[in-house]
């Protein structure tokens, strides 16, 4: 029997899957918790299921000496130090392609209640009341139907935002670290450099994973590239963006408005991002489904069942750290 600590409230019937496997099973359903916090509640666990607002560094994986897996619950994993759980040779894994769907979704929801100013025009009306229709009302929005789209990261989240904006007669630039060959003649996507396709988009689509390099690889010099008529959706990690640069550019018209379902200090959104009525937010809301997060819960349990079973987990990240594994240089 092994203990399973899970950070973050969950599926009953997923806690079930693991309790009839034989395993004792701890569930957090209260706020986050501190660094502390964790490591008083996960001692002597074997396994971590957690969200991705905990953070999972050094200091963390000394302090849990029996931890051989951490289940991530998102497809992004910088809340993990990687190369501090290989050396330890605790696996760690992540849930991709289940939520890949609802992201993309979302990124669309917030393209469209932008250009349309959805939000502004609803607290409008539930405060002031149906002023009456007129021919230039205060809500003026842009078109989006047969505009340019410009994605950036043209992974599985990026391709599905692709695939949407065919629907809507979009011409589609993407930038990526490789070439998509395949998805450019699927979805009639052209690659463009990062800095061409700025200047060409309406829209901007963020759905690229955060690293070292992609740090503020949207500042104030990219965002002085885009149109000013253009739009930025953030669907991928806050500090991709550099914040300070974008409620400046908001707040000077050199873009037209934002959608942010990702913020770069989260919790934390910065205060003047919250009195721009040319921005829609969303608390971090990518995967938040239903369907979405039962499928990610079950993935989570599956690659936890399947190390405790003394299987390989079906979405490991770091395979070096698995028994046999190539070594990380």
């Amino acid at each position: 029997m092994a203990k399973v600590a899970i950070t973050t409230k969950f599926f009953s019937e997923e806690t079930e899957r693991l309790r009839e496997a034989g395993h004792e099973v701890l569930v957090h359903e209260g706020p986050r918790l501190g660094k502390a916090e964790l490591l008083a509640f996960a001692k002597d666990a074997e396994a971590l299921i957690i969200s991705l607002a905990d953070r999972i560094d050094e200091e963390v994986l000394e302090g849990l000496p029996k931890l051989r897996i951490v289940a991530n619950l998102g497809v992004g994993v910088d809340n993990i130090d990687i190369a501090a759980a290989t050396r330890r040779k605790v696996l760690v894994t992540n849930t991709p392609d289940v939520l890949t769907e609802a992201t993309a979704d979302l990124a669309w929801a917030l393209l469209l209640a932008v250009a349309r100013r959805i939000v502004e025009a609803d607290q409008d009306l539930r405060r002031e009341g149906f002023p009456g229709w007129t021919f230039l009302p205060k809500h003026l929005g842009v078109d989006v139907y047969g505009k340019t789209i410009g994605i950036v990261g043209f992974g599985r989240i990026g391709q599905a935002v692709a695939r949407r904006a065919r629907g809507f007669s979009m011409s589609i630039f993407y930038y990526s670290r490789t070439r998509k060959p395949k998805a450019e003649k699927d979805l009639g996507a052209r690659f463009a450099p990062l800095p061409d396709l700025l200047r060409e988009s309406d829209f901007v689509v963020l759905c690229l994973p955060l690293t070292p390099e992609t740090h503020h690889l949207i500042g104030e010099r990219e965002l002085s590239l885009m149109k000013r008529e253009a739009i930025l959706v953030n669907v991928a990690r806050g500090p991709v963006v550099d914040e300070e640069a974008l409620v400046r550019a908001l707040k000077e018209g050199q873009i037209l408005g934002a959608g942010l379902d990702v913020f770069e200090k989260e919790p934390e959104v910065h205060p003047e991002l919250l009195g721009l009525w040319n921005v829609v937010l969303t608390p971090h809301i990518g995967s938040a489904t239903w369907q979405t997060r039962r499928k990610m819960a079950a993935l989570a349990v599956d690659n936890v069942l399947a190390f405790l079973r003394g299987e390989q987990p079906p979405t490991l990240v770091n395979p070096e750290a698995w028994p046999g594994g190539k070594a990380r240089m």
